[in-house]
């Protein structure tokens, strides 16, 4: 069964060029959102599996909307991006919920499937 992702950010370029990455790679994007509100929104109407979430947000950041989204539905697995440097952010990923973190220059199927390979 294809994973169900929501893409957020507020990047629309981004977005766009993130779902075109994903459905070539067997994903099912069901949603995009340009900003924290707008990804709880869809995260309960869409009910993805996987969100990939920019850490920088015009209304808040990506850990607070990973935290949002963990305690909609623990099950969500959140992948956090940015286009600064992993290192910019080192333990506030370790210690959010999130399962990882993949630069935007990086995301690819691959970096995706590493990331949720343990928790299949």
């Amino acid at each position: 069964m294809p994973r169900r992702v929501l893409i957020v950010d507020d990047n629309s370029a981004f977005r766009a060029a993130a779902r075109q990455l994903l459905e070539r790679g067997g994903f099912v994007v069901v949603a995009e959102a340009g900003d924290g509100d707008g990804a709880l929104r869809a995260a309960t109407a869409h009910a993805p599996s996987v969100a990939i979430v920019d850490v920088q947000l015009p209304d808040t950041d990506g850990f607070e909307v990973a935290e949002r989204l963990y305690a909609l539905d623990p099950a969500l697995e959140v992948i956090l991006t940015s286009s600064l440097d992993g290192t910019d952010f080192g333990m506030l990923v370790a210690t959010s919920c999130a399962l990882g973190f993949i630069p935007k220059a990086e995301l690819s199927v691959r970096a995706i499937d590493a990331l949720l390979a343990p928790a299949l």
